[in-house]
This record gives structure tokens, sequence and C-alpha cells, in this order.
């Protein structure tokens, strides 16, 4: 994997540091991104568009396993983590081991969270929303590509 693009959650809290030090933003988004398709593509691609730079947080397996259950993750960590460093609209990667992103985001302090349209800010887990508005970050609820999802390929493929 491109292992610059791979980073820890202290080093990540250092570029942030940095960034907001020039007035620039940093961007924060979180999510399994099993089998990498078009919607996140999409995604991500808006969620850079909304700052500087952006982080992408890996669900570890366990925790894959843990939210979708025994036959997921499709792929490793690892080799999800080296698809979405791959993406030009990634600035960093990092792998989190727990189900919720609440540590991650206190540590790193992102200016911006982007989510997809699948959530509200209502909707997003109450400890998750907690940690971001303690750090400061703005939500940002991006737009929900219809049709457009990880479970959607998975039943196509079943069917």
């Amino acid at each position: 994997m491109s292992l610059e693009k791979l980073k820890t959650a202290e080093e990540l809290a250092l570029i942030r540091d940095s960034m907001e030090a020039q007035g620039r933003r940093l961007v924060f988004t979180n999510g399994c991104f099993d089998l990498l398709h078009v919607g996140h593509v999409r995604y991500l691609r808006e969620a850079r568009d909304l700052g500087d730079a952006l982080v992408v947080a890996v669900n570890g397996d366990a925790s894959v396993r843990a939210l979708k259950g025994p036959a997921r993750p499709i792929n490793s960590e690892q080799d999800r983590a080296e698809v979405l460093a791959a993406l030009e609209s990634v600035t960093y990667v990092t792998i989190f081991p727990d189900i919720r992103v609440t540590e991650l985001v206190g540590a790193i302090r992102p200016q911006l969270y982007a989510k997809g349209g699948d959530y509200t800010v209502e909707s997003l887990n109450a400890e998750e929303r907690a940690a971001l508005e303690a750090a400061g970050s703005q939500i940002c609820i991006l737009a929900l590509v219809p049709g457009k999802s990880t479970s959607a390929i998975i039943e196509k493929w079943r069917s």
C-alpha cells in the first residue's frame, strides 16, 4: 500500500493542527468501505471538496463483523485501506478497531465531518455526535447516491 497516506491518530492530529494554523480545513469521514462502488467514489469526492484534505477512517475487520455480520468484511482492512488510498480524493487513511469512531474523532478533532445521506444529524450515533460537537466539528450530510450500496451489490450477486 501507499504508506505515505496511511496515518495513525497521532499523526493525523498533528496534521490537523498544522492545517488549522495555515487556515486550512481537514475533512473526516469513516465507514467499512467493503466493496468500493460508484456511490463511495462520488461521496468521497464530494467530501473532499468540503475542505483542503480528506481523512478516511476505515473500520477494522473485527468491527465490520460486529456491524455487518460474520460473513463480512469481504475484503481485509489492509486491502480496503489500500484501495481507498489509491483514490485521488483521499488524502489520508487510517484504520480503527472500534465499532464507533468516537475515540478517533476526539484525538483528531477534524474541522468537518462528512456522512452519507442515509444518515441525518439526528440519526448519527449519540456518542459519535457528542464527540464531534465536543471537537467543534461541523457535521455535513452529503447526498445519497440512490441504489448504490455494498448491501445492494451483495444482494444482487446472491440472486
